[in-house]
């Protein structure tokens, strides 16, 4: 009997050996959802557009992007984390998802591997400091200058607590001493660019992919962008650290994957995703939203996520105590 068993347990782990690898191979057999935690037509929302178009292409099945806007993208996360670990749902999350929602590490969000299987690295762009053109500032120290005189006058919109675009408002007042008055929108980018346009909110901090169309018709006029160097489409827009010095602020997407999911797809998707992203037309399309692609490993994107969670951990412990 003690035979039988041994011989059984022996004839399934065989046979997990040479399923596993068919299940990798034969997928994906059906459409994937990619969950989104951003209003259609933000930033985030164009991005993974160019990303589910490529990744059909690559991947031979549609890519439906799904979007789960709200709560801070919590919503989204507990869709994704609690989707089926077999490829079948992939999970796009904005920046802030990692460094700011709530997690089972103090301060910090959502860890990788524990809650997620990370698949790569999708682009980043930075933030891009702007004002109403009928605040009537057209750089950086005039808008400090204006805030100092104006304490707690001056509103910004954000697309929630705690994403970017609200830490970026936070970490500009710390640098400069200012006080800002920070609006949350749940609508995205367009609604808080609806009350810039009406002349209820002077200040948007946003990546220029969801300030392009608003920018070259001349609402908003961009003082500064949060970037290491000059961008090269806009040579004439000086850095924030022109101004103050170390200063950057810079949106990034990775996809990932509920844990559990075998590594065999995840290779498989990440293989897609870096193939997909060295395309020069999927380059352009990227680089027309003000992003910049990059290619990485599973375990690159890993450790660049952590190594980002660390980075803006003090912002939000900060912010934390403030609140």
């Amino acid at each position: 009997m003690a035979l039988h068993t041994q011989l059984r347990f022996i004839a399934t782990v065989m046979l997990l050996f040479t399923v596993m690898p068919a299940r990798a191979q034969d997928y994906p057999n059906r459409p994937v959802r990619m969950i989104t935690d951003s209003a259609p037509g933000s930033a985030i929302d164009a991005t993974a557009r160019i990303m589910a178009d490529g990744l059909t292409r690559k991947l031979g099945q549609q890519v439906v992007v799904i979007s789960h806007p709200g709560a801070g993208g919590a919503i989204a996360a507990r869709a994704a984390a609690s989707a089926a670990p077999d490829g079948y749902t992939l999970y796009m999350p904005s920046f802030s998802a990692f460094v700011s929602e709530p997690g089972a590490a103090k301060d910090l969000a959502i860890q990788v591997p524990r809650d997620f299987a990370p698949i790569g690295y999708l682009s980043g762009g930075p933030m891009f400091i702007t004002a109403a053109s009928w605040l009537g500032v057209k750089t950086l120290p005039e808008l400090i200058a204006l805030a100092k005189k104006r304490p707690g006058e001056l509103a910004y919109g954000t697309n929630g607590v705690g994403r970017l675009t609200h830490l970026t408002g936070e970490l500009l007042q710390v640098r400069t001493g200012i006080k800002l008055q920070m609006i949350p929108y749940t609508g995205g980018t367009a609604q808080v660019l609806n009350d810039v346009m009406g002349g209820r909110i002077p200040l948007i901090f946003e990546a220029y992919s969801g300030l392009a169309g608003v920018i070259q018709a001349g609402g908003v006029v961009p003082l500064a962008v949060a970037s290491a160097e000059r961008l090269p489409d806009f040579p004439d827009l000086p850095t924030v650290a022109e101004t103050l010095p170390d200063f950057q602020a810079t949106g990034w997407q990775v996809l990932v994957a509920p844990a559990g999911t075998p590594d065999a797809i995840v290779q498989k998707v990440n293989a897609a995703l870096n193939s997909m992203l060295s395309e020069p037309e999927v380059k352009t399309r990227i680089a027309r939203l003000g992003r910049v692609a990059r290619q990485m490993t599973a375990a690159e994107t890993q450790a660049f996520i952590q190594s980002e969670q660390k980075k803006w951990a003090p912002v939000q412990q900060s912010l934390s105590r403030a609140h």
